[in-house]
């Protein structure tokens, strides 16, 4: 349970126009890593804008990207991240073994030498946090300069993301405790 009330357009206080901004962005429902963001006004606006910016305006392949935000979740162990991102995967064209698969991406022979190289420099900026020259040459090969900072707040932004679901404990939105 999450270890935060959450918040929704009818809580006292709230941003009405921020709740509805967010709630575009999302399609019409709060989810509930948004109904603890509102708790802060500047917080919500500043992540629904940054996400927004990494998820829809980037020239980074959208299968590629949601590849990495899975491996982030597996890796940082949040499952919230990996339930909302699946689909999204899969919507990118990313195929369903691959998405079953992205945890033991280092010996399984689904992925593409890009992906791969892709996976890896995400593994290294989310557990070792310094990027060797040799993971960073790889995936490079692959890049524009823009798409490499795409790439690289991608992993760094869904790592924070990872951070926030756990420390407040925030579940899926099916998960037992966890209302929509």
């Amino acid at each position: 349970m999450a270890r935060l009330p959450f918040v929704d357009a009818h809580t006292p206080g709230v941003d009405i126009e921020l709740v509805a901004a967010v709630q575009l962005r999302r399609g019409g429902a709060l989810i509930n890593l948004d109904r603890q963001l509102l708790h802060s006004a500047p917080i919500a606006k500043g992540w629904n804008a940054y996400l927004a910016a990494i998820r829809t305006a980037g020239l980074l392949d959208g299968g590629l990207r949601e590849l990495v935000i899975l491996l982030v979740a597996v890796l940082n162990r949040t499952p919230y991240e990996f339930v909302q991102h699946a689909p999204v995967a899969l919507a990118e064209g990313v195929p369903q073994n691959k998405v079953d698969e992205v945890a033991t991406w280092q010996t399984s022979t689904l992925f593409t030498p890009q992906e791969r190289d892709v996976l890896a420099y995400a593994q290294a900026m989310t557990l070792t946090v310094q990027v060797s020259e040799a993971v960073f040459a790889a995936a490079r090969a692959h890049f524009s300069d823009r798409e490499m900072v795409e790439l690289t707040a991608t992993v760094a932004a869904y790592n924070m993301v990872s951070r926030f679901l756990e420390a407040l404990q925030i579940e899926p939105e099916s998960a037992p405790g966890g209302s929509r």
